[in-house]
């Protein structure tokens, strides 16, 4: 069975580029250029990922993951957003997005990311472990299967990549990995110039999970390396 992807993307020529090169033996592509008819098309199909830009006549590409989410739609979502448009990353990752591509990108960066994303899904669908597994440092509590987190018994709303990412470096305590280590390990990709994509997601994890962001308790900085979880 072919993986259904979804494109929204209201540039006649973007849209055109993403379906084309998508488009192979294994993906089966469906299109739109509008954010309602897109948000439709999302509720209704069983779309394996989909490819969402930001701006969009009708909806914006924003609004529309928010709703999915709301309705626990949890399909991988890839966000285009233009270069200059850092609050847009933000707040798509705040969200729910699972990762962005800024415009102009290329196609061989645009394949793997949506082959990363994929294979993520497909893996996290597989995982079945025999025993259920729960990591607690202090107030902080990651149940692994349920992928859940508590801190202070208070659900922490994460969404599937800042709990990959939490989790990945959660499980190996003092560790210290650099950006492109967690892009090739979380996000299942390296590319010179995207580890932005990384300090994006640390930036959000710590406005969930700390009490004071500038100052982490958990998910610390090791200047001139990368990041590390708290070993102490």
């Amino acid at each position: 069975m072919k993986t259904q992807l979804l494109v929204i993307e209201d540039d006649p020529d973007i849209n055109k580029l993403l379906s084309m090169n998508l488009n192979d033996n294994n993906n089966e592509v469906y299109s739109c250029d509008d954010g309602l008819k897109g948000l439709q098309l999302a509720m209704t199909g069983n779309y394996q990922l989909i490819v969402l830009d930001i701006m969009l006549p009708g909806l914006d590409g924003i609004e529309i993951c928010k709703k999915l989410r709301a309705e626990n739609i949890f399909v991988p979502i890839l966000m285009l957003t233009a270069r200059d448009s850092e609050a847009d990353r933000v707040i798509g990752l705040e969200m729910g997005a699972d990762d962005y591509l800024t415009k102009p990108f290329s196609v061989r960066e645009l394949q793997a990311r949506v082959k990363a994303l994929l294979r993520r899904s497909e893996i996290q669908k597989n995982v079945s472990l025999p025993e259920l597994e729960c990591l607690e440092f202090g107030d902080l509590k990651i149940e692994v299967e349920k992928r859940l987190v508590t801190l202070s018994n208070k659900m922490v709303d994460l969404t599937s990549t800042e709990f990959d990412l939490l989790l990945y470096m959660a499980r190996k305590p003092g560790l210290v990995f650099s950006r492109s280590q967690l892009l090739d390990r979380v996000w299942g990709y390296q590319h010179s110039g995207y580890e932005h994509t990384v300090n994006s997601h640390i930036n959000r994890l710590r406005t969930k999970l700390e009490k004071n962001p500038s100052k982490p308790n958990y998910v610390l900085t090791v200047w001139g390396v990368g990041y590390k979880f708290t070993d102490v």
